[in-house]
């Protein structure tokens, strides 16, 4: 069930009016059916494989408590894991043997393997897995209601794409009263509608452009990919930032308070800045669960930056069971260490040249410089294959025709009133982050205005999305790009 889809604007209602209708005590059991409903909704053969999950990691926590030794640890991420990798990896596992197994003469059949990856299977598994490490650590009790806790790795709104929870923040919640609160609820319906502008608005108008240049780029001229590629990095933000906003307003709205997961990124002025700005539970969760368990950066200097590039490239995999995943989170990992690296030489030259650092000129060009590394990274992120993400490039290198832009430009599925709509929304979208970097959150401000004023923001708002969003026909919602994760 999606987000953006009739069914889910049917079901959040009638979900969240049965739960505070409900008693307290009673309330807990109907998320959890509610949560199992949404996610079979997908594939009812999904349900088992999450209450798998769910039933390892549970008795791993009562486990190490009983008896706290890091077996039931290595245990708990071995069968975890283990089901992660036979889902997500086998496939790429096998290709990649048969490759290097020619490479070495040696002939071998590839057995046939066609197994649909789950939807959302590396979101929950993260997130049971930190349940078991924060039991180990002693940061957490161990739930001791197994339906609790499945409630606790299954909920609904941050199920399928994060983001991913803590169970010292999620799992106390599940225990407390949540009253309806109109303002509670007000702000968290905002918060949804923003994410629907950035998902139906922005993100599927852009990927009309990426989507077609992407596929057809060899015939293209060369500035398309970099266009294209420019306009990938504000779908997937728009798209991921999207889904993350309506699932923390979604719980907002029923008293649940989920963790930030995107804070301006394209605003940051360095790659160690974006990635404390980008998918935050996740960054986050890499650096909590295997950078400063592998030392972080306790053991010196090549120990830190090893540890990184190693970082980098496990949640590269992460995205995906592709060379071109590898490589993406490779270069993010090589720009957090050269920046490391070549901090003091860029200290120095800056008091050599007397440039103060603050001033907005510089400030700009410091985020342009980052957004540029970042985009360059996000083309293999968006293309097929490594081997494509190098054509790509080697094809705008060579056939870089900035005057056959204009040309081609209204040909790329994307007509002038959509071109042109894209680039305005897309001016929207920055001024808000602009606007929330230097004053903090708008929708306090938008909810202190008069009556009249909010509620004819509101109404541009709603009527924004359902006339500017991109739908197909018979509304066939897009789906969100980190549902293939």
């Amino acid at each position: 069930m999606l987000f953006n889809s009739i069914d889910f604007l049917l079901f959040f209602p009638l979900v969240t009016a049965v739960y505070f209708f409900l008693p307290h005590r009673a309330r807990w059991v109907w998320l959890l059916a509610a949560s199992y409903y949404f996610y079979m909704c997908w594939n009812v053969k999904y349900a088992l494989l999450i209450a798998l999950s769910t039933l390892i990691t549970y008795a791993s926590g009562l486990l190490i408590h009983w008896r706290r030794k890091r077996l039931w640890v290595l245990l708990s991420f071995a069968s975890n894991l283990a089901i992660l990798f036979f889902f997500k990896y086998f496939g790429f596992f096998l290709d990649n043997l048969t490759a290097a197994l020619a490479l070495a003469g040696v002939a071998f059949k590839r057995p046939a393997f066609d197994v649909i990856l789950p939807v959302g299977i590396s979101f929950y598994t993260f997130q049971a897995l930190s349940y078991t490490m924060d039991v180990y650590r002693g940061e957490v009790e161990p739930e001791r209601n197994p339906f609790r806790y499945a409630l606790f790795v299954s909920f609904f709104p941050q199920l399928v794409a994060g983001p991913i929870e803590r169970s010292k923040n999620l799992l106390g919640q599940l225990y407390e009263r949540h009253d309806f609160d109109p303002d509670r609820a007000r702000d968290g319906m905002l918060l949804m509608l923003w994410g629907m502008f950035e998902k139906i608005v922005v993100a599927d108008r852009l990927a009309l452009l990426v989507d077609y240049v992407y596929d057809h780029y060899a015939q293209l001229p060369g500035a398309t990919i970099v266009l294209a590629t420019v306009f990938f990095a504000f779908q997937i933000y728009c798209d991921f930032g999207g889904y993350s906003h309506i699932a923390i307003g979604a719980a907002q709205v029923m008293g649940f308070t989920l963790m930030e997961n995107f804070r301006r990124p394209y605003l940051a002025q360095s790659a160690a800045e974006f990635w404390r700005r980008w998918h935050i539970s996740l960054s986050t969760w890499f650096r909590d669960y295997l950078y400063i368990p592998m030392g972080g950066s306790r053991r010196g200097a090549f120990r830190k930056y090893l540890n990184t590039m190693v970082t980098f490239l496990v949640s590269g995999l992460w995205h995906g069971a592709n060379w071109s995943f590898v490589v993406w989170g490779g270069l993010n990992g090589a720009y957090q260490v050269a920046g490391a690296l070549l901090r003091p030489a860029r200290e120095s030259f800056s008091r050599a040249l007397g440039v103060r650092r603050e001033r907005p000129l510089w400030t700009a060009l410091r985020t342009l410089f980052t957004f540029c590394l970042v985009d360059f990274a996000w083309l293999f992120f968006r293309a097929p294959s490594f081997s494509a993400a190098r054509g790509m490039i080697l094809h705008a290198v060579r056939h870089f025709e900035l005057s056959a832009l204009p040309g081609q430009l209204f040909a790329l599925d994307l007509d002038a009133p959509n071109f042109l709509a894209a680039l305005f929304f897309l001016g929207v979208l920055l001024a808000a982050d602009l606007l929330q970097e230097r004053y903090g959150p708008l929708r306090p401000y938008i909810t202190r205005r008069a009556l009249p004023v909010r509620w004819t923001l509101y109404l541009c708002a709603v009527l924004t999305v359902l006339i500017f969003g991109i739908y197909g026909p018979g509304y066939n919602a897009r789906a969100f790009t980190y549902f293939q994760f």
